[in-house]
């Protein structure tokens, strides 16, 4: 066994103008020492004595950082002999790079062929680096009244009650699914009880669940093409097989996925307003889309993000309504029609299923955060939610003819509008000879955050074009805006 001699050098040092209590400073060095293998197993320590003598400091922070390394079992007292390193302790060193393994060496680092998917730490897209014109998603958050907000958070925190600090339901607070319940029923035409409604943190949650209970590895299905790529990520990385259906006019071509791949096990659908061209799945469509899932077993996901904003009709309803045969998982979120931090969102589950997505819950994170369920239950009943929703559609509607008028104005044939009906963004579709991806970079060096069309195609993009936001633009900004971009077309 090595050891050292008794007048061993202090392998640490200390900086008295530091703010790190000196003890911190002498148990930090010496836990560094031992996890880097500078100091081994067995190898015989100073005594307190001589080390605070060493380092020029009272014994008492060496008495205390001792008795630390003693306690957490890096360090051993051997009566009469004095101490040392933990005999207990690897006295093999780490590997000299464990950032670059070699498959089958000690070290390697294995991970999932899942998160492989996804690719390796990707780095923000330059058209979602900020905050301001064009940018995606993006409510006007300066115009939601914080001050009724602010006195319902306080009513709760105040006096919280039992329920709202214990461990919930994986289905969500009560009271909030029974007003959510109300509300879908009365606005989307959505066919629900609270029993059947689901709390979660937004829509992408509402999917890997769907993806844990519905889908196995390989299970195809389908996409829409163009269509929303936060979908395919989180589908994909479950293991699932992407099969890209066309949309036009109609919305999801059905014919063509039932061509394409009719056994699908589900058909991610985003009916009310599709991502990102903006159509409306026709009536024969939503029938025949509901007779497909019926006669193959399949299950359809309808992603309603954000209809409550519609333009030039009344919002259209859920092709959940439609349903007959208990085919459909609702989905819907509050991030656009309230605020994005907020992550609350919420799935209407068949019945039979309820079960079954309740122990997948239960198992990922147990419950839904409770207290701001008791806030949105007191803004949906008491009409602030009904408030917003009707003085939000007027301002999106005066951005929406602003952003239209001023592309047309300024960019004329050179672009095509698509999808002005509804929703918080439109589609500027460009001619072939231009390049989506570039055009968007461009634009993010002047500051506007306009996002290319191609990413949203799992095959080769069809048509390049330009994803304009402007639920977060005021309206008197947007025609200086669309100058701007025009230069940089």
């Amino acid at each position: 066994m090595k050891r050292a001699p008794q007048g061993i050098l202090p392998i640490i040092a200390v900086d008295r103008r530091s703010q790190v209590p000196l003890y911190r400073q002498v148990y930090e060095g010496y836990r560094e020492a031992i996890v880097d293998r500078r100091l081994r197993a067995g190898e015989r320590l100073p005594s307190t004595r001589s080390l605070a003598t060493e380092l020029g400091i009272s014994r008492i922070p060496i008495l205390s950082a001792f008795e630390q390394l003693l306690a957490e079992g890096y360090f051993e007292s051997r009566v009469g002999a004095g101490t040392f390193v933990a005999s207990s302790l690897p006295d093999e060193g780490p590997p000299s790079d464990a950032r670059t393994p070699v498959r089958g060496t000690p070290g390697r680092r294995v991970l999932s062929q899942a998160s492989a998917v996804l690719g390796e730490g990707l780095p923000l897209a330059p058209w979602q680096g900020g905050v301001g014109a064009f940018r995606m998603n993006q409510p006007a958050v300066d115009q939601f009244p914080f001050q009724v907000w602010s006195s319902l958070v306080a009513k709760h925190s105040r006096n919280p009650t039992r329920s709202l600090l214990t461990y919930g339901d994986p289905m969500g607070y009560r009271p909030f699914r029974e007003a959510l319940a109300a509300y879908l029923r009365t606005s989307r035409a959505v066919r629900c009880e609270a029993d059947h409604i689901m709390v979660v943190s937004g829509s992408q949650q509402a999917l890997e669940l769907s993806a844990r209970v519905l889908l196995d590895a390989r299970s195809p299905v389908w996409m829409e093409e163009p269509g929303y790529a936060g979908a395919k990520d989180v589908l994909t990385m479950a293991g699932a097989r992407m099969v890209p259906v066309p949309v036009d006019a109609e919305g999801l071509d059905v014919s063509a996925g039932i061509e394409r791949c009719a056994n699908a096990r589900a058909a991610y659908v985003t009916p009310s307003h599709q991502y990102p061209l903006g159509g409306t799945l026709s009536a024969s469509r939503r029938l025949q889309l509901l007779d497909w899932a019926q006669r193959s077993g399949a299950w359809i996901l309808e992603d309603d993000y954000d209809s409550e904003y519609r333009y030039e009709s009344l919002p259209v309803s859920a092709l959940q309504g439609l349903d007959r045969d208990a085919r459909v998982i609702y989905i819907g979120t509050f991030s656009k029609v309230l605020f994005p931090a907020l992550r609350v969102g919420y799935m209407v589950l068949p019945p039979d299923l309820v079960p079954r997505f309740m122990r997948v819950r239960d198992a990922m994170d147990i419950f839904p955060p409770t207290l701001f369920q008791a806030v949105l239950t007191d803004f949906l009943t008491e009409g602030h939610f009904a408030r917003h929703l009707r003085k939000m559609r007027q301002l999106y509607r005066e951005r929406r003819t602003v952003l239209v008028d001023s592309l047309q104005r300024e960019l004329g044939d050179t672009v095509e509008v698509l999808g002005t009906q509804a929703g918080m963004h439109l589609v500027a579709a460009l001619p072939k000879r231009f390049k989506d991806r570039q055009i968007a970079e461009r634009a993010a060096k002047e500051g506007l955050w306009a996002m290319p069309l191609s990413p949203c195609y799992l095959e080769k993009a069809t048509r390049p074009g330009l994803i304009l936001g402007y639920g977060g633009t005021d309206a008197a900004r947007i025609p200086e805006a669309v100058r701007r971009l025009r230069k940089v077309i």
